[in-house]
């Protein structure tokens, strides 16, 4: 109750920051960037361009993947526009496909750039079901799958540049709090069951699926960075829910009333690109890895979540998944000792711009 109370008010946390800080204010602290080397995926709309606009606007050098590339050019131009002299790279890279995650990532050592900061922003709501070319759910490439194959193979490339700079690197996960909606089900046994089309897919639970994935990846990437000895950390962030035109083209007094209500819990894009940038950058966050973060302050994830059993067992599955040496088009399948989970199904959020 207090938490909520202290997010309604913006009451700031011990951070000093809180749910109404911006993403400017939240990187008030962090200086001049241009030292920094960053690649954000999903930059072009959203939380991600205003993270990027931020960190561009402090001098950071931004690397941009984007499927489209137009789009990816258009956020460049824009970023220039108010950022003139900025430096901004523009890579294809489609995260549904692990064959184009691996591509994005030989052009990007092939730039010969240093890498401090990975921000794994980009997500995807699926209404329709749909299979990646690597035969699995699309909502879980995308949002999960692909951003682990790309941060395992730029983990070296980060620990280098840590080295050779003394700069700590950073790698921040964007999540949700929708994550926490889990709660015991076979998670794997049904990512298998929904990619075979043995059971009926269901848009929001995939989505809540993908975002525990990207809490226990967390986990479980802090502890193969402790063990790498690596200068780099690793933290997961919940945005908020975006502040949209929800039902703001429905007249009359109740939806206007339920419209008011909403509006105090949602968030501006600048409010939800905060704690993406304060994780990212803020020197409060030194040293802290594997940890969750919402209103620019740390927070607790669900109980399986918080499970080094569980991530352990998300991060070999992960692997072999993404091994070359595996097959494409091929469906999930599950052994008896696949990690289990359990979603509540809820279409709440739908309509909103879920982060």
């Amino acid at each position: 109750m207090l938490t909520s109370l202290r997010y309604l008010a913006g009451t700031a946390g011990p951070s000093g920051l809180g749910s109404r800080t911006t993403a400017e204010e939240a990187t008030a602290g962090a200086g001049d960037l241009r030292h920094v080397t960053a690649i954000i995926t999903g930059a072009t709309s959203g939380i991600g361009a205003e993270t990027a606009r931020v960190l561009a606007k402090r001098g950071a050098r931004l690397v941009l993947p984007a499927r489209s590339l137009k789009a990816a050019e258009d956020a460049r131009a824009r970023l220039r526009c108010e950022c003139p002299g900025a430096d901004v790279v523009v890579l294809p890279l489609d995260l549904s496909s692990l064959a184009s995650v691996r591509r994005f990532v030989a052009s990007f050592l092939d730039l010969g750039l240093p890498l401090n900061l990975l921000i794994n922003n980009a997500g995807k709501y699926a209404d329709r079901f749909a299979v990646s070319e690597d035969g699995v759910e699309m909502t879980f490439a995308t949002n999960y799958l692909g951003h682990f194959l790309l941060t395992r193979l730029l983990l070296e490339k980060m620990a280098e540049t840590a080295r050779e700079t003394g700069v700590e690197g950073r790698i921040v996960n964007v999540s949700s709090t929708i994550h926490s909606w889990f709660a015991g089900d076979d998670a794997l046994g049904y990512l298998d069951r929904v990619t075979r089309r043995k059971i009926p897919y269901d848009p929001t639970k995939a989505y809540a699926l993908s975002k525990l994935a990207n809490v226990l990846h967390t986990r479980a990437l802090a502890d193969r960075l402790r063990e790498m000895n690596a200068n780099v950390t690793a933290n997961c962030v919940h945005p908020g829910i975006v502040r949209t035109r929800l039902i703001r083209d429905r007249d009359g007094l109740i939806t206007n009333t339920v419209f008011f209500l909403a509006s105090k819990l949602l968030k501006t894009i600048p409010q939800a690109a905060a704690t993406t940038c304060y994780v990212a950058v803020h020197p409060a966050v030194a040293g802290v890895s594997g940890k969750y973060f919402a209103d620019c302050n740390e927070a607790a994830p669900s109980r399986l979540g918080a499970s080094s059993e569980e991530a352990a067992k998300l991060w070999s599955f992960s692997e072999n998944l993404t091994a070359e040496k595996i097959q494409k088009m091929m469906s999930v399948h599950v052994s008896a000792g696949g990690f289990r989970l359990q979603v509540q199904s809820s279409n709440a959020d739908r309509g909103m711009a879920l982060a």
